[in-house]
């Protein structure tokens, strides 16, 4: 039996959280999210709480999703009380980017531009628009309610430029650690 699969989630003040056939809506403060059940998972709403069972603890499919059913759910119920964030960074010289009529324009050197476009229910917040050398980075913080659709736009950004191992120019994520290379030795040859 799944450890995961058998903790209840608690719904926080403010969310609600309705069933309907194989349907799963929870809204909250920040918008509302809706997933289909996965067979085999019953998914109950007692008191304030929500309890993800698997009444078919023998069938090999619904003991492997048990844990993801429920931490699915436990992602909507967070998204929508207090959302999700993803914090980046560009580094390199001459390195910057910008928010224009919905896409997310990125200039990272190849001489010209590469335009992402924001999916619904995804903001970005730029707070350095350039980077100044290589030690300034430009800053910027993607936010959302959906966690696989926020974590899969990080994705795509970071995939346009990731960082290199010598110097370290790309793009990454705030918390990311770049495993730094030593460049070539050049010997006096004599």
């Amino acid at each position: 039996m799944s450890r995961i699969g058998k903790k209840p989630i608690v719904i926080p003040a403010g969310v609600t959280v309705e069933i309907k056939g194989d349907k799963i809506k929870v809204a909250g403060s920040k918008g509302s999210l809706e997933m289909d059940c996965i067979s085999g998972i019953d998914v109950k709403v007692e008191d304030n709480t929500i309890l993800v069972d698997n009444p078919t603890p023998e069938d090999r499919q619904a003991k492997a999703l048990h844990g993801t059913a429920r931490a699915l759910v436990n992602n909507m119920v967070v998204g929508v009380s207090e959302g999700y964030q993803k914090k980046m960074q560009i580094f390199g010289t001459g390195y910057n980017l910008k928010e224009q009529g919905g896409k997310l324009i990125l200039a990272v050197g190849y001489c010209h531009t590469v335009d992402l476009t924001i999916p619904n229910g995804v903001t970005v917040e730029i707070k350095t628009p350039a980077t100044r050398g290589n030690d300034v980075p430009a800053v910027f913080t993607l936010f959302g309610i959906d966690k696989q659709v926020l974590g899969q736009f990080a994705a795509e950004v970071r995939k346009v430029r990731p960082p290199e191992p010598y110097k370290g120019k790309g793009i990454r994520y705030a918390d990311e650690v770049v495993k730094r290379k030593v460049g070539k030795a050049f010997a006096s040859g004599g």
